[in-house]
């Protein structure tokens, strides 16, 4: 998969900038708060129709406009993507207006990678099931539904637990609430296993390679409960959640464990082995959607190299051939000697990409 041009009208503080990419390697360089990681945020928001930072849509406007608009050519699909100061966003897929945010989904395909992904294995467990979901959600148009109806789900019964507390009614609706959770969690949770599985072999492969057979990588999905358990587990824990006025059992509460020569690499790893582990696991996941989708996805690299010694940084491109890459840098100085001589450099100054 391939952009071929990418345009911005007043998005964050890119107000109107048409580029032209090349199929390998690109390069954004310039000083800290010029527009290089805004660029890779509307990559992103024309693949996944949400903001890479997790930002309102309504952020994303440059101050004083009244919208925002985002245009990508890839392959042979365009993607629109307006957003508005006052209304709801809009895109459109080959100037055919979605009518749910799950039809953009496979469209363009992308990986992003910044320092914060570093932290993927010391983080919480919120950005340990955040990872799993946008890879699933890329992957399946379906996946990303059943989690949109759970969520819904949870909303409207943590609603409910909270009224059966206060005001000691709805109580007899609580039962169909658990019905409709316990179905959609059912799914999500054997989706999320599979996932895993397949992460874990090809993560699991590329660590042994990075350190060179020294440190063997495991990664587990930790379900909440066992799919089969979730129901059991809903109506044990009913009245403890009325007390607290919130779900305590669920696929919300999942997690990945990681392992390192079968430790737990989050608390005796050290910095360098559970940043590894987190490459290892990115790294895994561009293999995994060219195995089960047939193509490459779009690399977006957000100053992750400055992260990683030399050694990291040059089996992270090694593992990016015939792959579109965008990479954003503060200066080319430290990585000159990793980038093809055919790659194409742009310089971000104050919102112009030139």
């Amino acid at each position: 998969m391939r952009i071929h041009t990418i345009s911005f009208f007043e998005f964050r503080n890119l107000q109107n900038s048409l580029c032209e990419l090349n199929p390998g390697l690109n390069v954004l360089t310039g000083d800290n708060a010029q527009g290089k990681t805004n660029f890779l945020e509307g990559v992103y928001l024309c693949a996944t129709g949400r903001s890479l930072r997790g930002s309102p849509d309504k952020e994303m406007i440059r101050m004083n406009a009244k919208e925002a608009h985002i245009q990508a050519i890839a392959d042979d699909t365009r993607i629109d993507v307006n957003l508005r100061r006052f209304g709801k966003k809009q895109v459109a897929v080959n100037q055919l207006p979605i009518r749910k945010l799950g039809d953009l989904f496979g469209n363009l395909l992308t990986v992003s990678f910044s320092p914060e992904d570093l932290k993927l294995v010391k983080s919480g467990p919120r950005e340990r099931r955040r990872f799993v979901d946008i890879e699933l959600c890329q992957l399946s148009g379906l996946y990303y539904q059943e989690l949109q109806r759970y969520y819904h789900v949870l909303k409207q019964r943590n609603n409910l637990l909270r009224a059966i507390k206060n005001k000691s009614e709805g109580y007899d609706t609580l039962f169909a609430w658990d019905r409709h959770l316990v179905d959609h969690g059912f799914r999500i949770c054997i989706q999320r296993g599979k996932f895993v599985k397949l992460l874990n072999e090809t993560a699991s492969e590329i660590h042994a390679g990075i350190t060179q057979g020294k440190e063997k990588l495991r990664i587990e999905y930790a379900p909440n409960t066992q799919p089969g358990d979730l129901e059991e587990f809903i109506i044990k824990n009913r009245q403890r959640d009325i007390y607290r006025g919130a779900t305590s059992v669920g696929i919300h509460r999942d997690d990945l464990r990681f392992f390192l020569n079968d430790a737990d690499c989050k608390t005796f790893g050290s910095q360098g082995q559970q940043r590894t582990a987190a490459l290892s696991s990115k790294l895994a996941v561009l293999r995994l959607i060219k195995r089960l989708k047939g193509f490459d996805p779009v690399l977006l690299l957000d100053d992750v190299l400055s992260e990683l010694d030399k050694g990291r940084q040059q089996f992270l491109m090694a593992g990016t051939e015939n792959i579109q890459v965008i990479l954003t840098c503060t200066e080319m100085d430290g990585i000159k000697n990793i980038v093809p001589a055919d790659s194409r450099i742009m310089t971000v100054t104050a919102g112009h990409v030139g």
